[in-house]
C-alpha cells in the first residue's frame, strides 16, 4: 500500500452534516485523506456517499460541521484555487457527444489557464501523459459519443489527471467496467497515490475496496459506523450489521484480505 505522507490533510471533514430537501442525508460526518494514501468511501445505496463528494467539491451546501482542503475551510478557497487542488470523476459525467477525447482531457488544464489565454506546448504536453496514463491516447481523436462505457471513464479520468490536482475524488469508476479494467483502474489509483495524490474513491464493491484502498469509512444513512485498515473494518460483523446475512466475509487465499461472497444458502429438495 502508499506510504502515506504529510502532516496536514488534503482532505479533511469534521462533524458534516448535509440536509437535502428538508431531510438529512448526511450526520456529523468525520473523515480525513491524506497526501499517498487511496481511501475507499463505502455503504449501501443512499448511504450519503455522492453527496459527501459533492460537498466536498461546494456542490451542496454543508448544514453543519466543516471541510478543510489543505487545511483551509471550503468556504475561503477560490474556485479556481479549488480546482486546481481537487478534481473530480462523477459517477456520470457528462459532456457533449461530439467532443473528441483530446480535446475533454485538454479541459483539464483550464484552472491553470490565464484569463484568455491559450493552452501551451506544456499543457499539451500534460494531457497526452494524462491520456498515456490511464491509456486512452489510442482513441484520443475520437468524438464521446462513438466510445464504450469503459472508454468513456478512462476519458474522463484523464482530464481529472489532467488538472494535475493534489486530492482526486471518484464517484464508483468501477460502475459497468469489467473484472480485468476494474483491476486495472484501481491500480491506477494507487500508482497515483505513490506520486504524492490523496485518493477518496465512494466504491460499492467490499471486496475491491479491501484489495486496494489503505483505509475505508463505512457508511450507513448518513453516518460512519467504521473507519480504518479494511481488515478492520470489512469483517463479518460490520458487513452482517449494513447488509443483513446474505453475505459473508471470507479471507483471500494469498494476501489474506477481506472477500465479501453471498452467503451460501441451503436448497430444499424438490
Amino acid at each position: 500500500m502508499a506510504a502515506i505522507a504529510a502532516a496536514t490533510p488534503l482532505l479533511a471533514a469534521r462533524g458534516v452534516t448535509v440536509e437535502l430537501g428538508g431531510q438529512p442525508v448526511l450526520r456529523g460526518v468525520d473523515l480525513e485523506v491524506r497526501a499517498g494514501e487511496v481511501v475507499g468511501l463505502l455503504g449501501p445505496n443512499g448511504a450519503g456517499k455522492s453527496t459527501f463528494l459533492r460537498a466536498a467539491t461546494r456542490l451542496v451546501p454543508l448544514s453543519g460541521g466543516s471541510l478543510e482542503v489543505e487545511g483551509t475551510g471550503l468556504e475561503r478557497i477560490t474556485r479556481r484555487d479549488l480546482a486546481r487542488a481537487v478534481a473530480v470523476v462523477q459517477q456520470l459525467p457528462e459532456a457533449p457527444g461530439t467532443m473528441l477525447v483530446e480535446e475533454l482531457v485538454l479541459l483539464g488544464r483550464n484552472p491553470h489557464l490565464g484569463l484568455l489565454s491559450r493552452e501551451s506546448p506544456h499543457d499539451y504536453a500534460v494531457a497526452v501523459d494524462a491520456m498515456r496514463r490511464v491509456g486512452c491516447e489510442e482513441f484520443a481523436r475520437r468524438p464521446l459519443h462513438t466510445l464504450s462505457g469503459g472508454q468513456r471513464r478512462r476519458a474522463f479520468l484523464a482530464r481529472a489527471l489532467a488538472q494535475e490536482p493534489r486530492l482526486l475524488l471518484l464517484d464508483e469508476p468501477n460502475a459497468n467496467l469489467d473484472v480485468q479494467a476494474q483491476a486495472e483502474a484501481f491500480e491506477l489509483l494507487l500508482a497515483l497515490a505513490r506520486d504524492g495524490v490523496g485518493v477518496l474513491v465512494a466504491v460499492h464493491d467490499l471486496t475491491l475496496a479491501a484489495a486496494y484502498c489503505d483505509r475505508v469509512v463505512m457508511l450507513v444513512e448518513g453516518r460512519v459506523i467504521a473507519s480504518g485498515a479494511p481488515a478492520d473494518v470489512v469483517t463479518s460483523e460490520v458487513v452482517a450489521r449494513v447488509y443483513g446475512d446474505r453475505v459473508m466475509v471470507i479471507p483471500h487465499p494469498q494476501s489474506g484480505a477481506p472477500i465479501v461472497v453471498p452467503a451460501v444458502m441451503e436448497r430444499s429438495d424438490a
